[in-house]
């Protein structure tokens, strides 16, 4: 079983609220050309944040496969805090991954955030272990999950993602065998 890691394109950051951001015209153009790339890998189904610049950087993929987009709510952004600025939102981050019980003011600590995107791969594998998956997610939870299958995985590793960026985990047997990054920017 492999699954693909997709993290959206480019999205509308001065626009909120955070649910309702979609793709820039770059994000749309990036999404078209990853879809290029995903088509050509065994993928047969794909789920979704139900924020729209996920959704819309998987469904060019989707249409190439002719397959649906299942929305999944916890693939959904970790919610990182109120009043946290977009100058300040890289050392926000930073402080979740120093102390990953640390939750900001109505915020969600990095343990939180993965215990539940981590419960939903986990049920994907049950429900799908015979297929290959392509989840559309975001930074913060595709970071999350990576590590927990890969320790390695840290602050760092989240600032080194691109819009949009790919990483497959193989699994053999349920256990995770290979942690690759099909992407790469040109």
């Amino acid at each position: 079983m492999k699954i693909y890691l997709v993290r959206h394109a480019e999205g509308q950051w001065w626009k909120a609220p955070d649910e309702s951001r979609s793709l820039t015209e770059k994000g749309f153009e990036d999404a078209e050309k990853l879809s290029d790339i995903l088509k050509d890998h065994p993928i047969d189904a794909i789920f979704s944040s139900p924020y729209p610049r996920a959704y819309q950087t998987i469904a060019p993929t989707a249409i190439k496969l002719g397959l649906e987009i299942h929305i999944e709510n916890d693939l959904r952004e970790r919610k990182l805090g109120e009043n946290i600025s977009d100058k300040d939102f890289a050392s926000a981050v930073a402080k979740t991954w120093q102390d990953p019980n640390f939750a900001h003011p109505n915020g969600e600590s990095n343990v939180e955030a993965q215990k539940r995107a981590v419960t939903l791969v986990k049920k994907l594998q049950l429900k799908h272990p015979n297929e290959n998956i392509a989840l559309a997610s975001h930074g913060n939870i595709i970071a999350l999950i990576l590590q927990a299958f890969d320790p390695a995985v840290d602050f760092a590793f989240w600032q080194s993602l691109s819009m949009p960026d790919v990483y497959m985990l193989e699994f053999s047997d349920g256990n995770q065998t290979t942690l690759e990054r099909i992407f790469e920017e040109k």
